[in-house]
């Protein structure tokens, strides 16, 4: 997983620089260097965006597999128990 954050920013400087020269050049600007794009707050903005929702959508189904999955609760059942134990049929 850290491979693929580390690889990430790469691939998003990238195609970000992309996006935001064609935006530059339709409002007839000049176009913006990879090293002036990456220390931009434009790159770092949309950047943290993105990984501020996935981190947070990663957090939520953690949080939430474990309060779903407590002891006593009527979804949570002991290993190897009967369906017919929770009331649930799947």
């Amino acid at each position: 997983m850290f491979l693929i954050f580390v690889l990430s920013w790469p691939a998003q400087s990238v195609t970000g620089r992309i996006a935001f020269n064609e935006e530059q050049l339709r409002e007839l600007q000049a176009p913006v260097g990879w090293l002036t794009y990456v220390t931009s707050a434009e790159f770092w903005n949309g950047t943290l965006q993105n990984w501020q929702s996935a981190l947070l959508a990663v957090a939520s189904m953690a949080i939430l597999a474990v309060y779903l999955r407590q002891r006593g609760s009527p979804e949570s059942k002991p290993v190897g128990a009967a369906h017919d134990s929770t009331g649930i049929e799947g």
